[in-house]
């Protein structure tokens, strides 16, 4: 022990265990050819009552023909159309011939003669039309109707690329993400399922005749030149392939080696596909210890099924080549990444669908083959393209299991609830297994379903990892509750938890992320590089990037470099926000204008010392709504209003976003984003209880008693004041969409003291208890999760909602929408939909030396094309769940939202009153919250409660007032 306790031996002793770690570590991690042998492929175990699935499509035409013949239908030809913006292009960008424009709204219809009846599939030739940088979205009917779930949603990609040919630096030596830009042309694309669950394209039935086609519009515009009914022929195996290699003479070239940069790509399917800065190992191409060099494509970004990347490479020489990837999967462990593979727009041979990359953290080079020997590609001289796309392969059916029995589950759940409610009496035998006849034999057959997924993933991956953990545990959960049917109903909860789960693996497996650095096209036998660092290198990129870290500048974004025209801009959102809006600044603002922008990337909480000590910024980027006021009280917001062009610009937004930033007869801030409620509402639930989306309140009141008969609840909102994070509690927003709906208001109108006293606002607030004391609604739950299972079928939420229910509950896409709120019926016979909004501000301060540049900042940032940019390049970067809810009116119409979900949006947006801020406010909403427990708690009298407390909000309005010398 005493020799351990010398240092002299003790730190030699701690190099020689760190080293032999990493030489462990690298010995287990080193690169292995890739094989993409696996087990026989699994068959999807679906749910036969779905009638509307493709699957029961198949069956019901399994029997059908599938003819030789090809029919093209020219796009100009079309019968019908309903909307407007229909129009024939002649000689449409390079096309020899005439084609139609079909707008973002709006059917168009053919008429197709079929001579043989049978399944077809069907591709397009068509133009992608500039939108909203968007997929553009179509449903497909025949002869009047959606033939099976997954024709309502057919995706039509768009085609993108850097901006510039070169990789851009700042001033400090890092490279910039290239922008990534449309570049549109001619593209030829088979209707497939855009979940990626089919690998083939789809099949359609057509009966002999003439037949109709119809395209639904449901976002962004395209030019058709043609629709094409055909039969896909599959690939050739590899086998068949390379017998044809020794017909046609094709050998193998030799000597010849060509490396194609990850990041150089030509081409990618969407704006999401950009190239990244990859700093985890010194053998990503291009390096360096410390600055940031665009390396590597995909990671996170390339997951989804369909998305694609395109590289060109140049052959001097015709022939045979192999073909490897440095790659690097380290993000989904217990399941692999997969990917297909096209040359020349072409599958080279059937292994090319399904290319396994399994999980491993270390970069590592994959040759394309099996351990005997690699693929062969026949090459061209000249140009050739190798097109990579996310493919779910064998995975598919595994998904397609899982999600059916994720539907079946919860709707068993539904049917339990019914009879149990969500809070069942421990003690009581419900006898479930007597009044759900069928409900064992579901629980029998699940586990099994779901054990059969389970074991297959096992035997592929060869281990047990994190992804089959829930399955598992699931299993053991149906199999126990099939032996002990009397425990059901007090384990309802974990069953809930499981299935939950089972939809969030839906979700992590569909997934298919994978990094790539290079691609080596070469002659057979060709050495490679090798793709991990050894020992020394490690080390050395360890200690060069430790001591960097106390020399590099991690807070500045971009150029920092000062013009003589500059500000300082806080921001405290995340940093990729702040590198797109940083390269927004330099490309457009500075340029425009000659000021330069010193952004910075802050803590939220550090404004407020900062402007005390005088450290603070010119201008501060999303800040809560509650701060601008706060600030002008005390003299350290300035007045916007005073701005010549003030009014000009407050045109781009709704009186409603600007109202909380009035103050003292100034505005001390403009909005940059507005949220508000609107109405969730599950359309095969209510249509299975035979009720209608509520209108008003009334219809609410009805609607209730036919939800809780079945154990079923309607959603409002109500913040936790105990969150993390939530210090200043806002007034809630369903009671002041009851307040506002009956035109009550906060506060009087010289803002000196509440107006929570008045009848109209007690009425409002005894309504909104009532929904808690009388119809015991939950005073807190998860709504999207709740939702998403159907135990909440109906609900109040932002509709910032729609983006994670879009993303990350795709088993129940197309069952639910959203609308305007239930409103009140009004003495004139008007029925109200109000509701309030809470929205984040941009604000200059009052010490800044450079307000005029500081206003030309704001009034930039809140334009039109800078929020419609900055909002669309969020999408790209983070996806649809990043939607930007802009404030400004003009901007949001122009972000990707399906034509129908926006219409649903601004109309409920013709509604939206924004809350006053006034000194001593922020009691207003803690002392509302407090009378609500009072009441809903404690049983008090609703008028007593909120009179309580209107005395403690008048009271603090009243001391504020005095504290900054306003009258009271």
């Amino acid at each position: 022990m005493y020799i351990l306790k010398n240092k002299y031996v003790r730190i030699p002793l701690y190099i020689v265990i760190l080293l032999s770690s990493l030489i462990i570590l690298h010995s287990i991690n080193s690169a292995k050819p890739i094989s993409n042998h696996g087990l026989a492929e699994f068959t999807a175990v679906i749910n036969d009552s779905n009638e509307d699935s493709y699957e029961h499509y198949l069956d019901l035409h399994s029997s059908a023909k599938k003819p030789e013949t090809t029919i093209r239908i020219e796009g100009e030809n079309y019968i019908e159309s309903d909307g407007e913006g229909f129009q024939i292009f002649d000689d449409f960008e390079g096309l020899d011939g005439k084609a139609v424009l079909t707008p973002e709204q709006g059917t168009i219809t053919w008429n197709v003669p079929v001579e043989e009846s049978g399944l077809y599939n069907v591709r397009i030739h068509y133009y992608p039309m500039e939108g909203k940088s968007s997929a553009i979205e179509r449903e497909i009917r025949i002869n009047g109707e959606v033939p099976f779930n997954g024709a309502d949603f057919i995706l039509f990609d768009r085609v993108w690329g850097n901006e510039n040919d070169e990789i851009i630096k700042d001033n400090r030596d890092n490279e910039l993400r290239p922008r990534q830009v449309e570049q549109p042309e001619w593209l030829t694309t088979p209707f497939i399922d855009s979940n990626g669950y089919f690998n083939e394209p789809y099949f359609f039935h057509f009966e002999e005749g003439n037949q109709e086609i119809t395209f639904v519009s449901k976002r962004e515009p395209m030019v058709i030149d043609y629709i094409e009914f055909y039969q896909h022929v599959p690939a050739k195996s590899y086998e068949e392939v390379k017998q044809d290699y020794q017909d046609e003479g094709i050998e193998a070239t030799q000597g010849q080696f060509i490396k194609v940069q990850a990041e150089d790509a030509i081409r990618k399917s969407s704006p999401t596909l950009f190239p990244l800065a990859d700093r985890s190992s010194p053998t990503v191409e291009p390096y360096h210890v410390s600055k940031l060099r665009i390396n590597t494509i995909g990671g996170v970004n390339w997951k989804q099924p369909g998305q694609w990347i395109e590289w060109e490479v140049e052959v001097e020489e015709e022939g045979l080549y192999q073909i490897a990837f440095k790659r690097k999967q380290d993000l989904l462990r217990g399941v692999y990444s997969t990917r297909s593979i096209m040359i020349n727009g072409e599958q080279p041979f059937q292994e090319m669908n399904l290319i396994r990359f399994n999980y491993n953290l270390n970069w590592q080079n994959d040759v394309l083959g099996t351990e005997e020997e690699p693929y062969l590609f026949h090459l061209k001289e000249g140009t050739n393209q190798i097109r990579m796309m996310v493919t779910l392969g064998d995975i598919a059916p595994l998904l397609r299991t899982i999600e059916s029995s994720v539907l079946e589950l919860n709707e068993m759940y539904r049917k339990i609830l019914m009879i149990t409610s969500n809070t069942p009496d421990p003690l009581r035998d419900y006898q479930l297994e007597r009044r759900i006849p069928d409900m064992l034999d579901v629980f029998t057959e699940q586990a099994e379903t779901i054990r059969s997924v389970a074991d297959y993933l096992e035997a592929t991956t060869g281990e047990r990892s994190d992804k089959v953990a829930v399955l598992h545990s699931t299993v053991v959960q149906l199999e126990d509750m099939v032996k002990n049917p009397h425990t059901i109903a007090r384990r309802l909860d974990t069953y809930k938890l499981n299935v939950g789960g089972l939809g969030t693996w839906l979700q992590t497996v569909r997934e298919q992320p994978l990094t790539l650095d290079y691609l080596v096209i070469s002659s057979p036998g060709e050495e490679l590089p090798k793709a991990e660092a050894n020992v020394l290198e490690r080390t050395k990129h360890e200690i060069g990037a430790f001591f960097a870290s106390y020399t590099e500048d991690y807070d500045s974004i971009g150029n920092t470099d000062m013009l003589d025209e500059s500000i300082t801009v806080w921001i405290t959102t995340g940093r990729d926000q702040a590198q797109i809006l940083k390269a927004l600044i330099d490309d457009t603002f500075t340029s425009e204008t000659g000021i330069s922008v010193n952004l910075r990337l802050v803590p939220a909480n550090i404004l407020l010392p900062a402007t005390l000590a005088d450290e603070g910024p010119d201008v501060a980027l999303q800040i809560g709504e509650d701060v601008p006021v706060n600030y002008a009280m005390r003299n350290a917001a300035a007045d916007l209003s005073g701005f010549d062009d003030f009014n000009d610009v407050t045109e781009r937004f709704r009186e409603s976003a600007i109202l909380p930033y009035r103050f003292n007869n100034g505005v001390f801030a403009l909005p940059e984003t507005q949220m508000f409620p609107v109405l969730f509402y599950r359309k095969d639930i209510l249509e299975e209880l035979n009720l209608e989306v509520p209108e008003t309140w009334e219809d609410v009141y009805s609607m209730i008693s036919v939800l809780q008969r079945n154990n079923l609840e309607f959603y409002l909102q109500i913040d936790d004041p105990m969150a993390e994070g939530n210090t200043v509690i806002g007034p809630n927003p369903a009671f002041s969409m009851l307040l506002y709906q009956n035109n009550g208001e906060f506060y009087q109108e010289d803002q000196k003291a509440s107006a929570l006293d008045s009848e109209i606002s007690i009425e409002a607030f005894n309504q909104w208890t009532q929904f808690y004391t009388n119809y015991k609604f939950p005073l807190m739950a998860d709504f999207p999760n709740r939702f998403r299972v159907g135990e909440m079928p109906i609900g109040i939420a932002d509709y910032a909602t729609y983006n994670m229910l879009s993303v990350l509950a795709p088993e129940i896409r197309g069952l639910w929408e959203f609308t305007l709120v239930p409103g009140t019926e009004l003495e004139n016979g008007q029925i109200s939909h109000n509701v309030s909004s809470s929205s984040t501000a941009v604000m200059i301060l009052e010490n800044s030396d450079q307000k005029d540049e500081s206003w030309e900042f704001l009034k930039w940032w809140t334009e039109r094309e800078t929020q419609i940019y900055f909002g669309r390049e969020m999408e790209s970067l983070l996806g649809e769940a990043a939607r930007y809810p802009t404030a400004n009116i003009e901007a949001l119409e122009e972000l990707p939202w399906p034509v129908e979900d926006y219409q649903n949006l601004e109309t409920q947006w013709q509604w939206v009153q924004g809350i006053p801020q006034v000194p001593g406010g922020y009691f207003t909403g803690r002392h509302l919250d407090n009378a609500f427990r009072r009441v809903v708690n404690a049983n008090e009298n609703p008028r007593e409660a909120l009179a309580d407390y209107i005395r403690y909000i008048n009271d603090e309005i009243e001391i504020k007032r005095k504290e900054f010398n306003l009258p009271y």
